[in-house]
């Protein structure tokens, strides 16, 4: 299986013809080099790398991304609580805002996939 595949599932397709709109050159960039090169190089598990690029995109204030990023955590292994203790790290070097934005957009991710809301703390 491709990690565009591991990570965006069912929106493989919907994501790539999104990115092509953009730009085609890009999306062949993102696709081969971004997805199947570096994300699928050893020495890290792809749920380590979802986590750590969920981190990097709060660190940039990138929504949609994030959106797609925590969705692929949750996809390729990473529990929920995994997920919320890798936002609630982010706020420490990031700031709590954005770690508020991201949680927030966590909540709707998981609403969207009917899974159980994470507790509030």
């Amino acid at each position: 299986m491709s990690v565009r595949a591991a990570i965006w599932g069912e929106k493989q397709e919907a994501i790539e013809e999104s990115l092509k709109a953009v730009d085609e050159d890009l999306f062949c960039y993102i696709r081969d080099f971004a997805y199947e090169e570096v994300l699928a190089r050893p020495g890290l598990d792809l749920k380590t790398r979802e986590l750590l690029a969920i981190t990097a995109l709060i660190a940039l204030g990138s929504p949609k991304e994030l959106a797609t990023h925590l969705e692929g955590a949750l996809r390729v292994g990473a529990t929920e609580e995994e997920v919320r203790e890798t936002i609630l790290q982010s706020a420490l070097f990031l700031g709590f805002p954005r770690a508020l934005a991201a949680m927030k957009l966590f909540h709707k991710v998981l609403k969207g996939r009917g899974s159980a809301h994470p507790r509030e703390g």
